[in-house]
């Protein structure tokens, strides 16, 4: 062995033991903004690395998906069954500016509707909004009995199963193709297209529990600022008005008395 290598310290170990550094201390909050078409702008925080060097803290959270409740967003608890996706498109100061980037049911609500002794009929259709959005809608419907039926079941033939789905891509592909990605979101909130299918498809079977379960965004279109901002809006600090005091509230000085 060559004189002077590998030289171990009295402690036994080779080298200083390097001091912990807590990751926390690196990093910075940043508010994570909804676009307009919710209630509620204000989803959360996230945290991200601080810039340095050439590693920008925008980078890093350009891309970032986030998953909330429709209940959140909305302020509405009836709506709790539905996630919406929401993806980080532009970084403002301290705001995270999102766009909708998908929609999903919870796994409970899906399982509470699947029963037995009826028909579960399932569609998926590719759509192009106005704006150049591509989106896959998946829809779900279930048969139902007809007025005073007696039998237990009601299944529905092959050949009715193809009819409705036909026209459940038919409908999704007509709401979806002739408005833009905004107003295309706020068509499922209240799931006009599920109603609209059911009352298509009365002649075929009669419906029940139908609505469109999921969407995801299989294409965007190129980035552009304006238009970002005009689903968000400015982000300005709320400021209190300057509260001006009545005259009569203002307070009495009294006078000294001479000579007392």
């Amino acid at each position: 062995m060559a004189v002077g290598k590998n030289k171990i310290s009295k402690s036994g170990k080779r080298g200083g033991k390097k001091k912990a550094v807590d990751p926390f201390t690196k990093k910075d909050w940043y508010d994570v903004k909804a676009p307009s078409m919710f209630t509620q702008r204000q989803v959360g925080k996230t945290l991200v690395t601080r810039t340095q060097g050439t590693k920008i803290a925008s980078d890093g959270l350009k891309g970032r998906v986030f998953e909330c409740s429709l209940a959140d967003l909305n302020q509405d608890e009836d709506q709790a069954h539905r996630k919406i996706r929401l993806r980080c498109e532009d970084v403002q100061g301290k705001n995270v500016l999102t766009n909708f980037w998908g929609m999903d049911f919870t796994t409970d609500k899906l399982r509470s509707l699947v029963r037995k002794w009826q028909s579960l009929i399932e569609a998926a259709a590719d759509i192009v909004t106005t704006d150049g959005y591509r989106m896959r809608m998946f829809c779900i419907g279930f048969t139902k009995k007809r007025q005073n039926q007696l039998k237990r079941t009601c299944y529905a033939k092959s050949s009715q199963v193809k009819a409705i789905r036909k026209k459940m891509v038919e409908i999704m592909t007509r709401e979806g193709s002739a408005c833009d990605m905004k107003e295309l979101v706020q068509k499922f909130i209240p799931e006009s297209i599920g109603k609209d299918i059911e009352k298509a498809c009365v002649g075929i079977y009669p419906l029940t529990n139908v609505f469109v379960r999921k969407v995801k965004i299989v294409k965007v279109p190129k980035y552009d600022v304006t238009k970002l901002m005009e689903v968000h809006g400015d982000y300005t600090e709320e400021v209190g008005s300057k509260m001006e005091r009545p005259t009569e509230d203002e307070p009495k000085v009294e006078e000294e008395l001479v000579g007392a």
